[in-house]
């Protein structure tokens, strides 16, 4: 028989890893395209150095110590040009502490542990969980909003009710189809909108997130599914901010609390 090739293997686990590695950067940059080019270029080094990724670690973890590399070493990802929401935001992130949260979201969105944590940015397990603790207390602190649910489920609409206002934000109101939310954003206007994809009437909540950023004009978006590698293909407009079902609450207050930095979210029509 023939021998598999076992950098052809360690190839597929990369790629297999790559849509979780966007969404990922995505939700530390703020935005798609910032995310997306972190993330590229992560790929980029890989192909040109194929030593460079320790091979003796968990592919998942190789990849993002790698991209963690790379995102150290360009500084923040701000050229200074942001006006308005985003440049109040890159003045909250400024005043967090050092790689609090990246350990937040490496820790609440892609579940790594706190030994995966340390190896992928550097620092001891213990050092993880700290700043873990740290960037909930600082993150929180710093923002609060009126945050808009679009769920059709009357028992997770109301966990997310409780999720959002247990973190300081103020729920604005629960919409179970497009229309209905798109009458509630009209009244409300909400900062932040927290949408899952499939309503009651079979609409899209991508759709009525679309039609509400039409009509409020651009603000942070959460969508949640059961199925992210849909929309994590990298061959459409895709969510900068995505949480899987199902849930945690950590995962929830982290995207909640880290989209409420950054103001632009892109429209999905899919």
């Amino acid at each position: 028989m023939p021998t598999a090739d076992p950098n052809a293997s360690f190839a597929d686990a990369v790629s297999a890893e790559l849509p979780y590695l966007r969404r990922y950067a995505r939700a530390l940059a703020g935005s798609q395209p910032s995310g997306d080019a972190y993330a590229a270029a992560t790929l980029e080094a890989i192909l040109a150095d194929p030593d460079g990724i320790d091979r003796s670690l968990p592919v998942r973890v190789a990849l993002f110590r790698v991209f963690h590399a790379i995102w150290q070493s360009s500084g923040a990802p701000s050229d200074g040009k942001e006006t308005g929401l985003r440049a109040a935001a890159q003045k909250h992130l400024a005043k967090l502490t050092p790689n609090s949260r990246e350990v937040l979201l490496l820790s609440t969105i892609e579940d790594f542990t706190s030994a995966e944590i340390a190896q992928i940015v550097g620092v001891d397990p213990s050092e993880a969980t700290a700043l873990l603790s740290t960037a909930y207390t600082e993150m929180e602190d710093a923002i609060s909003g009126k945050v808009m649910i679009i769920e059709d489920e009357a028992i997770i609409a109301m966990d997310l009710e409780s999720l959002v206002a247990d973190a300081g934000h103020k729920v604005v109101g629960v919409a179970r189809t497009r229309q209905a939310a798109v009458e509630l954003g009209a009244r409300e206007r909400p900062d932040l909108i927290l949408a899952d994809i499939q309503l009651a009437d079979n609409s899209s909540g991508i759709d009525a997130a679309s039609d509400l950023l039409d009509a409020l004009g651009d603000r942070p978006v959460i969508f949640i599914t059961a199925f992210p590698e849909r929309l994590l293909t990298g061959e459409r407009a895709e969510p900068t901010f995505l949480i899987t079902k199902p849930y945690s609450e950590a995962q929830v207050r982290a995207a909640v609390s880290q989209a409420m930095f950054f103001a632009s979210t892109t429209p999905l029509k899919v």
